[in-house]
């Protein structure tokens, strides 16, 4: 078995690191476990443990669905939180101009829920994951710095390939490793 999800790999550009670097200096004696910067991404689909034998089938039906995709431009923007602000799970960055990412994730959930993926209880909301909060010991500093953001355009990202991921999980944080690598027209 292995741990799988699908997501589109987002290389940050100066700006973006600005903001993180800020968030994570003003942040700094909270307890938060800070995504490093090469492996900011955008999940489309957390498939899980899936079986070895399992993955060309999944293979050949992310090959299909974008195969007849063109690439298209997302706007890198807004930073918020998952969770309530009374006990805040998650800190990201969203993204605006994302019609198009929604359409596509709605083709890939809807195909592999046909092969037993099944879609998620929850709604998609296409984020980047930054940190994940263990223990906020400072909500105001938090919900001032998360506001600082909110409505903030950091960049332009250009989506012409997805991924399929393996997740390995160690001591020091998640280690991803590409699996397939599918590009749009």
């Amino acid at each position: 078995m292995k741990r799988l999800f699908i997501a589109i790999k987002v290389i940050p550009e100066q700006s973006t690191i600005n903001v993180y670097k800020s968030l994570r200096k003003s942040l700094y004696a909270q307890n938060i476990r800070w995504v490093d910067p090469d492996n900011f991404h955008i999940t489309l689909k957390f498939l899980g443990d899936t079986y070895v034998e399992d993955i060309p089938i999944v293979n050949n039906l992310i090959g299909n669905i974008v195969a007849d995709k063109r690439s298209f431009d997302i706007e890198l923007a807004n930073t918020g939180i998952f969770g309530s602000r009374y006990k805040p799970r998650l800190i990201w960055f969203g993204c605006s101009n994302c019609q198009q990412l929604n359409a596509l994730a709605d083709d890939l959930f809807s195909n592999l829920d046909d092969i037993g993926f099944s879609r998620d209880r929850q709604n998609f909301i296409p984020h980047l994951t930054i940190g994940r909060i263990s223990l906020i010991r400072d909500k105001n500093l938090l919900n001032e710095q998360i506001a600082k953001y909110k409505n903030v355009e950091f960049q332009k990202v250009k989506i012409d390939k997805l991924h399929l991921l393996e997740s390995n999980l160690n001591k020091d944080g998640p280690n991803y490793k590409i699996i397939n690598t599918y590009k749009l027209k």
